[in-house]
């Protein structure tokens, strides 16, 4: 581990996009503390303290890395570009247009991910003009604020969604691992060491005891460990070449396999779940008392919705499973792999090639796929549960940790990645520069 620490500062590029990643992450977390004009602080803080850590306003403000308890520019956080890219690729199964586009390659995914820039535009500004109208109703802007307010409020927050997103996709190009996830990562993490001081407060002030909070330690621990085992795991399906004569070479007839994931999806599932079902409780929480009272059924939702009640810990798991399965669909196809099989002379044994070998991996994929969206919903679901029932901070729960350890596993499989292309390189110059010689 400490070589292959060592080896990165010897590769100029890698190095160049590691540095590009912390400066791009360090400034979002500088934004993170930029308050947007016109609100009094010290009654956002007042307000949070008086929900308290099991509400969705304290699973949001996780997500946004405490931006929203703070509400700096970056209030809205990632989420409105994680709903938009939902909604886009839900619409691709349903419209023949963005279809074709999904099928025409690079320029076909460039025009959709303009399209989701302009949805995040769009659903930022009705979630920022909601909570500026929410944030007034309940009295916690400066004092004579009006049309003005919600439109500046509006366009900050609106600005602040903008600057992320391109911050996301600047370290997915320029940096290394998936900038969208990192910027989740680093506000999940950033909250980790006020989160432990909490947990040794309560332990200070008897309201947890010593052996409770060990229990939960070990099983963070234990949770951290079955993530990575399953996040490691695959189902090898044996794929045989076929020996072919090309002038007078002979080429294939090896044995290799196909490798299936058992969590293909990895962590988007349960953040597009949380994103939708974060999108009207975000709304509700800002409703005034008043306007919650003269529509009874509204404040029954949101107490059916509560993150401790088991309507919301359902709806979590159907998504979970639901998203498991849309995102495999959408990031593996059967067919392809079957036909680009076919093409170079690969079968599987005991499988003929074309259709039938495209209904056995799609056979497989759905039976393991199924697997990991149980598991999936188990590490998200259970340990929220004890969260609930001990107290303990968002950051400690399963959803929490999967995101970190599957956005941190992701990106040091780019890090090995990038070490391995220079590593095979270096061969590829030392062989040219022998033919050279010779």
């Amino acid at each position: 581990m400490l070589g292959s620490f060592q080896a990165i500062g010897k590769i100029p590029e890698l190095k160049r996009r590691i540095l590009i990643t912390f400066a791009l992450l360090a400034v979002y977390r500088i934004g993170v503390f930029i308050p947007a004009p016109g609100i009094d602080t010290a009654q956002i803080e007042q307000f949070f303290q008086a929900q308290g850590e099991g509400t969705i306003l304290g699973l949001i403000n996780m997500f946004s890395g405490g931006a929203l308890r703070r509400f700096s520019i970056f209030a809205l956080g990632i989420m409105p570009y994680i709903s938009a890219s939902i909604i886009l690729q839900l619409l691709t199964v349903v419209v023949p247009h963005l279809e074709r586009l999904s099928k025409e390659g690079e320029a076909g995914r460039k025009k959709i991910t303009q399209y989701t820039r302009y949805g995040t535009v769009i659903l930022s500004m009705i979630q920022g003009f909601g909570i500026s109208v929410g944030l007034k109703q309940m009295g916690v802007v400066v004092p004579g604020a009006g049309i003005g307010f919600h439109l500046m409020t509006m366009i900050t927050l609106t600005a602040g969604t903008a600057f992320l997103m391109w911050l996301g996709e600047q370290i997915t190009e320029r940096g290394v691992g998936n900038g969208i996830s990192l910027i989740i990562f680093t506000g999940i993490v950033a909250g980790l060491p006020g989160a432990v001081g909490k947990v040794i407060t309560k332990i200070r002030l008897d309201e947890l005891s010593v052996f409770t909070a060990l229990a939960l330690l070990v099983l963070a621990v234990g949770v951290v460990a079955a993530i990575i085992f399953v996040e490691r795991g695959q189902r090898r399906i044996p794929v045989q070449y076929a020996k072919r004569v090309v002038g007078r070479r002979m080429y294939g007839g090896q044995s290799t396999h196909l490798p299936l994931r058992v969590n293909t999806s990895g962590v988007i599932p349960p953040i597009f779940a949380s994103s939708v079902l974060m999108f009207p409780l975000t709304i509700g929480q800002f409703l005034s008392p008043d306007f919650r009272d003269a529509y009874p059924f509204i404040q029954r939702v949101m107490d059916m919705m509560s993150i401790t009640h088991p309507l919301y810990n359902i709806l979590y798991v159907a998504l979970i499973i639901f998203f498991c399965y849309f995102y495999t669909a959408v990031t593996f196809n059967p067919v392809d792999v079957a036909d680009n099989m076919r093409r170079f002379g690969g079968y599987i044994p005991g499988i003929r090639p074309g259709k039938p070998t495209a209904d056995f991996i799609d056979r497989v994929l759905t039976r393991i796929t199924f697997g990991g969206a149980l598991y999936l919903a188990a590490v998200c679901v259970l340990p929220q549960l004890l969260i609930a029932e001990f107290g303990v901070p968002f950051y400690f729960g399963g959803t929490s940790l999967l995101i970190v350890v599957g956005v941190g596993l992701d990106t040091v499989a780019q890090i090995e990645s990038h070490m391995l292309a220079r590593h095979y390189e270096g061969f590829l110059k030392a062989g040219r520069v022998r033919g050279r010689v010779r």
